[in-house]
C-alpha cells in the first residue's frame, strides 16, 4: 500500500450504513446507532412517538454526524430492544439514562423530538449533570395544552390516511400546503434509503404504552423549568398539530436560558422539513 492510500481520511459513513449494535443496560438489550466523530460531547436522539431507529431524517442525522457523534438508540421494548415499555415519561427517562452511562459517558447533549422532547426534560431534571445542552423540537412542557390529546389526534389522522390510502406522517407531520406535501413525499422517500439491517416497526402494546405516557404526561402538575439553567433550544412548525406550537413559545419563556426557533409553513416534524437550515442551527448551538 502506498503512502498516498495509507494518508486517505476515512471515509465518512452515513446513516444507511452504520451498523446496528446491541449494549446490555440491567439485563435488558437496546438496540443503538452511533455515528461521527469519537471524540467530544455526543449527542444523544431521543425519538418521537411510535419511532424505530429507521425512522429519523438522514439527512438530520448525517448533518450533525459531519460534526458531532450522534447516537440514536430504540428505547425499552421498542424496535430491536428488548424488555417492556414503560407507560411513564419518566420510566422511559430512566431508562435512557441508564442506556446513556452503559455507553461510559459521562456528559451528553439531547436532541429530543416530541415524546424524546418529553423524555429530554425528565432526563434533565432527573440528572441534571450528564446533561451539556438540550435541543426541544416539535415538543411540550408536562400538563401542555392538547398534549393529552395527542392520542385522539393520532388516531384521527391514522383513519384519515387509510381511507386515503396515505403514509399518517403525511398528516400528522406536515402541513397540508403544497410545500408541506412536497416536504412529506421528499421526507418518506428518504426514509428508504436504508435497504440492510433495517429495524423491526414498533409492537402495536408498545405503542399503546407510549401513548398512556404523553397522556399522562399531558396531565402532569407543570414543572418548574426555571430549575433548568442549560442552554436550550425550542424547534418547532408554526402549525403543528401533534402538539401545539403554543407550547413551543411557553417552554422557551419558562427555561431559563432558551432560544426559539419557528419554521414557517412548517408542522411536527419541522427539524426533518426544514434540515438544512435546522442542522446548521443545531450545530451553531451545541458549539457555541
Amino acid at each position: 500500500m502506498n503512502v498516498h492510500q495509507l494518508s486517505r481520511p476515512a471515509a465518512i459513513i452515513k446513516h444507511r450504513d452504520v451498523p446496528t449494535k446491541t449494549v446490555d443496560v440491567g439485563g435488558t438489550k437496546f438496540a443503538y446507532r452511533e455515528l461521527g466523530p469519537t471524540t467530544g460531547v455526543p449527542v444523544i436522539f431521543l425519538t418521537h412517538l411510535s419511532a424505530v431507529l429507521d425512522n429519523w431524517d438522514p439527512r438530520v442525522v448525517d448533518g450533525i454526524a459531519a460534526k458531532r457523534r450522534v447516537v440514536t438508540f430504540d428505547n425499552r421494548g421498542v424496535g430491536a430492544s428488548g424488555g417492556s415499555t414503560p407507560n411513564t415519561v419518566e420510566a422511559m427517562a430512566r431508562d435512557a439514562i441508564a442506556f446513556i452511562r452503559a455507553l461510559g459517558f459521562q456528559q451528553v447533549d439531547l436532541l429530543g423530538l416530541s415524546l424524546g422532547g418529553f423524555i429530554a426534560q425528565a432526563i434533565v431534571q432527573l440528572e441534571p449533570n450528564l446533561v451539556r445542552k438540550i435541543i426541544l423540537a416539535g415538543t411540550g412542557p408536562a400538563g401542555g395544552t392538547g398534549i393529552d390529546r395527542v392520542t385522539f389526534v393520532t388516531i384521527f389522522d391514522m383513519i384519515r390516511a387509510a381511507l386515503t390510502i396515505k403514509d399518517p406522517k403525511n398528516y400528522l407531520f406536515f402541513t397540508q400546503t403544497p410545500n408541506g406535501k412536497k416536504a412529506a413525499r421528499e421526507f418518506l422517500q428518504r426514509l428508504k434509503e436504508r435497504t440492510n439491517d433495517r429495524d423491526k416497526p414498533i409492537a402495536l402494546g408498545a405503542f399503546n404504552q407510549q401513548l398512556k405516557a404523553i397522556r399522562a404526561f399531558g396531565q402532569q402538575r407543570p414543572a418548574d423549568l426555571s430549575l433548568i439553567r442549560h442552554p436550550v433550544l425550542v424547534v418547532n412548525g408554526d402549525h403543528d398539530r401533534m402538539v401545539p406550537t403554543s407550547n413551543s413559545v411557553d417552554m422557551a419563556r419558562r427555561f431559563p436560558n432558551a432560544e426559539l426557533v419557528l419554521y414557517e409553513d412548517g408542522g411536527h416534524t419541522a427539524i426533518f422539513q426544514y434540515h438544512g437550515a435546522f442542522v446548521e442551527k443545531a450545530l451553531d448551538f451545541l458549539d457555541a
